[in-house]
Parts: C-alpha cells; sequence; structure tokens
C-alpha cells in the first residue's frame, strides 16, 4: 500500500503540475528524487522514537523487514534537500510544494489503509460508536478506534479542499501551507486517540505536529496579505 501511495501520489502531482502550468517533467524528476530522503527520514524519526529498541539492535535500523515510519519525518528531509535540487532544476520551491502536498495527501490516503490492513498505527481500545473490532500491532484484536480510516478520510477530505482552493491562494506556497495546517490539526486530534505506550504524555509525533501548526500557522500569518 505504501508503494501504491507513491505511485498514485507522483500521478496526482503530475495531474496537480499540468494544472498550475508548471514543467510537469521536472515537477516529476524532483519528486522522484526527493522521495529517497523523504522515505529515510520517515524511517529515522521512526528509529529516534523506538530508539530504546533500536540502541540495542543497530543492525535493524535500515532493514527493510521490519515496519516502522512516522511519516512526519520525511517531510523537513525533503523540504531541506528540494532546495537545491530544485533550484538546479530551476523549478519554483513554494509552487513545487503546492503541488507535493497532493502527492503527500493522496500517498498518505493509501499507506494508512496498509496500516489498517497491518494493525499498526491502530486506535485505543473503544466500545463506542463507530467502533470496529481491528488488531494492533501485536495481532491482538478489540473493538478499537479506527484511527487509519480517519486519518485516510481526512487526507481525501484535505485533497478535496486543495482542489477547490487551488486557484483562490493569494500566493504561491500558501496551499501547502494552509494543507500542512489542515493536516495538523486532524493528526493532532487522531493522536490522542491512538493505543500508545506509555499511555501518558506527548509522542514524537504530537511534539512535530504541534511544530507543523505553529510554522505553517505563522508562515501564513506573516505572508498573507492584509
Amino acid at each position: 500500500m505504501l508503494y501504491i501511495g507513491l505511485v498514485l501520489g507522483v500521478f496526482a502531482g503530475n495531474i496537480a503540475a499540468h494544472a498550475a502550468g508548471m514543467d510537469a517533467a521536472r515537477v516529476y524528476v524532483a519528486t522522484v528524487i526527493l522521495m529517497v530522503p523523504a522515505l529515510a527520514g520517515a524511517r529515522l524519526l521512526y528509529v529516534a522514537a523506538e530508539w530504546n529498541f533500536y540502541r540495542r539492535h543497530l543492525r535493524r535500523i535500515w532493514d527493510r523487514s521490519d515496519g516502522g515510519y512516522i511519516m512526519y519525518g520525511g517531510l523537513p528531509a525533503a523540504l531541506l534537500i528540494s532546495i537545491p535540487l530544485l533550484r538546479v532544476l530551476h523549478v519554483s520551491i513554494a509552487g513545487f510544494w503546492d503541488i507535493a502536498i497532493f502527492t503527500i495527501l493522496v500517498g498518505m490516503f493509501f499507506t494508512r489503509i496498509g496500516c489498517l490492513l497491518h494493525g499498526c498505527c491502530g486506535g485505543r481500545a473503544w466500545n463506542g460508536c463507530f467502533s470496529l473490532r481491528l488488531p494492533d500491532r501485536n495481532g491482538i484484536w478489540e473493538h478499537r478506534v479506527p484511527t487509519q480510516l480517519l486519518e485516510a478520510a481526512w487526507a481525501a477530505a484535505l485533497v478535496v479542499i486543495g482542489v477547490s482552493l487551488r486557484s483562490s491562494m493569494p500566493f504561491r506556497g500558501a496551499l501547502f501551507l494552509v494543507l500542512s495546517f489542515g493536516y495538523s490539526v486532524g493528526r493532532l486530534l487522531m493522536e490522542f486517540a491512538r493505543d500508545r505506550q506509555p499511555k501518558a504524555g506527548f509522542s514524537v509525533a504530537h511534539w512535530v505536529t504541534v511544530l507543523i501548526l505553529l510554522l505553517s500557522s505563522s508562515a501564513l500569518a506573516l505572508y498573507w496579505p492584509r
């Protein structure tokens, strides 16, 4: 599902590039190249979050048979590397990320379906309305908050919102900031519904979500025309 999400995300980005009047071939090349640091960053953030385990099993950090990605980790890595890369390709950095956000959200939709099938990123045990009988990553089946489906649905909703807002944004990069802010709001709420150990306190994903909320909202407040 991760692979399907990457392929269809690139396809969505190609459509968005054509719609924005950008050089779709150069956007495609940049997107494919940036997938490498994005996946590496997502893996490294997961390793950092689970360091108590990986410090005793260093050889398993890059073991592809192990699951484990925190997708947030891919964003800062890709953002940093995109600056010199997009300059070399003569592609607008802000314009590129207005397109790349569609690639990210489409990829997120299918990746979360994979999480649902695998049991990772599962919700807390819950017998309320809309709960589903689902496994966690250890194979324990209970009625849970379907956090994977909620996040997939939120990503799909943001794609629709992004398409509707695309032509009304006041500057390049605004769409990326708006959708990043929107995704982070939903993700912060869903983080509290996840089945985590320990049960209390902020996780790495909580802190990264708050950071993205602050950065995106600050940038929008700074650059949005008065």
